[in-house]
């Protein structure tokens, strides 16, 4: 099936335990209410009644940085919050903040689909591999929707306009103990989004059908180990427009719940996340294996 959005290459949140309705903007709202399909206006109405579970707030950052300094949020490994008790004891664990969109739109069958990048090349860390778009939180950003929204401009040229953000899930922590929230929006005028990718950063921008992440097909696993307790890493191959793509790690974890929450069912296969214990020491060099 063709993509509705053309891979195209370079060459060519603290978020308050209120009500989600304040994460929409008024443009937000406009855009829920002028346009898209029936499907897409039905799933912004469901999710916005979806309550993730409950998670430690309003903490003070401590610098756990990712590898690459970049403040882009690529990692092998990642969980969600819940799977990592290391993260409910803000007095040992204080970790900085990030924020991922899942946009989602309607594909010309009808399907859900989401939109991913391929990051550049040239990078020194993470070159070419598959990511949401997102970054870490920033002094001007108002809420994780916010920051998802932006990092999204900023790599890829999706005006934040389009974007009806409609509700979060919970947070996961990356490899290296980044807390990394995600946040689902909803493109209803996918032929208003013009993409125009940054270089430095991306080397294509495609998308991908959601529901594949809870299939069992051109998925593998492996299995890894961290402080005595087992946990799997899922990868998906994907092609699209003659050009393959491995998406895993945190950004397939992240698909993972994300396509749980909006088909209301588990996956075909055992996610297997860890129970991880905390470690008695926490520092900026602590990582999962």
């Amino acid at each position: 099936m063709v993509s509705i959005l053309r891979v195209l290459s370079s060459t060519s949140l603290l978020i308050p335990r209120a009500s989600l309705s304040k994460f929409m903007d008024s443009s937000s709202s406009s855009n829920f209410h002028a346009g898209g399909s029936q499907r897409l206006r039905e799933l912004a109405q469901q999710l916005r009644f979806y309550k993730p579970p409950p998670f430690t707030e309003e903490v003070e950052e401590q610098s756990n940085e990712e590898e690459s300094g970049s403040g882009k949020v690529v990692s092998q490994v990642g969980f969600p919050e819940s799977a990592t008790p290391v993260a409910q004891n803000p007095e040992k664990f204080k970790p900085k903040r990030a924020a991922v969109l899942i946009c989602l739109f309607e594909g010309d069958a009808g399907d859900l689909r989401v939109i991913l990048t391929k990051r550049s090349s040239k990078l020194s860390t993470h070159s070419g591999e598959v990511a949401l778009p997102g970054g870490k939180a920033e002094e001007g950003d108002k809420d994780d929707g916010d920051t998802a929204k932006r990092e999204a401009k900023e790599e890829i040229g999706l005006d934040p306009e389009l974007v009806n953000v409609v509700t979060v899930l919970e947070p996961f922590l990356s490899k290296h103990l980044l807390r990394v929230v995600p946040v689902i929006g909803i493109l209803h005028d996918k032929k208003a989004f013009k993409p125009v990718l940054n270089p430095a950063e991306v080397e294509a921008v495609f998308d991908a059908p959601l529901e594949m992440f809870l299939k069992d097909e051109n998925r593998n696993q492996e299995e890894r180990e961290w402080m005595g307790e087992k946990y799997l890493i899922h990868y998906y191959d994907y092609e699209t427009e003659h050009k393959n793509y491995l998406i895993w790690g945190l950004t397939a974890g992240v698909l993972i719940r994300a396509a749980s929450v909006v088909y209301k069912r588990e996956p075909a296969f055992t996610e297997q996340n860890p129970k991880f214990k905390v470690p008695k020491v926490l520092t900026k060099d602590t990582v999962m294996r």
